[in-house]
């Protein structure tokens, strides 16, 4: 996408996230077990509205008690505008683009109305809120077209991906007191973070260790017989 003029982006809403210890390295001495504290007091939860952009791996996030879509669309409203803003101008016709740059092979027709030159795709899971026409509506005026990942398919989101490394680094071995201090560890990641963003790609070095372990679980016997004519038999 980003070698054809379109920006990238997913987006996802990790947590709930609750104020209970969360497991991680322990420090107890040689010997001993491991302790976790026991009480659960019901304080709220949290969770994190997450724009990430794999090509660069730069992540815009915001904190929040709960993700309706009168918290979660103003968010992205305004994400999506500081992110074309920051977008180059399309200087060349419709029909001149890439044909994954054109409206038309995204929608399976051409526009029935006139929309701006497509300038970003938007991942999104395939949520009822995230169907919103008026949210739909105002992403194709402002050139961004959403792909929704399939049912049982939000794996393909690449957004969940880098949540689960920033909610590790966040809360593990920690037991945060209040939503709100899980709120500012999570901001305080996603910041450490964006100072040396990881880019991500599809086909990379974990993939390949997980072919390898499949490989490993799923492997028989190699051996065949030494006689070519009962091997052909």
């Amino acid at each position: 996408m980003e070698a054809i003029g379109l920006a990238l982006w997913c987006q996802d809403e990790a947590g709930p996230y609750q104020t209970v210890p969360y497991p991680g390295q322990s420090w107890q001495p040689q010997g001993e077990p491991a302790r976790q504290a026991h009480e659960y007091i019901r304080n709220g939860t949290a969770k994190l509205l997450t724009l990430f952009r794999p090509a660069t791996g730069e992540v815009r996030a915001k904190g929040v008690r709960n993700a309706p879509n009168t918290v979660l669309h103003p968010w992205l409203q305004a994400e999506l505008t500081q992110i074309l803003a920051t977008l180059p101008a399309v200087p060349v016709p419709e029909a001149e683009r890439p044909a994954l740059a054109r409206w038309e092979t995204w929608l399976g027709h051409p526009p029935r109305a006139p929309l701006p030159p497509l300038r970003v795709i938007l991942v999104w899971d395939n949520l009822a809120g995230h169907l919103s026409y008026a949210m739909v509506r105002w992403l194709f005026q402002h050139g961004i077209m959403p792909l929704y990942t399939p049912l049982g398919g939000s794996w393909l989101n690449m957004a969940e991906s880098v949540q689960r490394i920033l909610k590790r680094r966040a809360l593990e071995g920690e037991h945060p007191q209040t939503p709100e201090e899980i709120i500012d560890w999570l901001e305080d990641t996603v910041a450490g973070w964006n100072q040396a963003p990881t880019p991500f790609v599809w086909d990379g070095k974990r993939r390949e260790r997980r072919r390898r372990a499949r490989a490993r679980r799923l492997g028989g016997s190699a051996a065949t017989l030494a006689h070519p004519q009962l091997n052909a038999a």
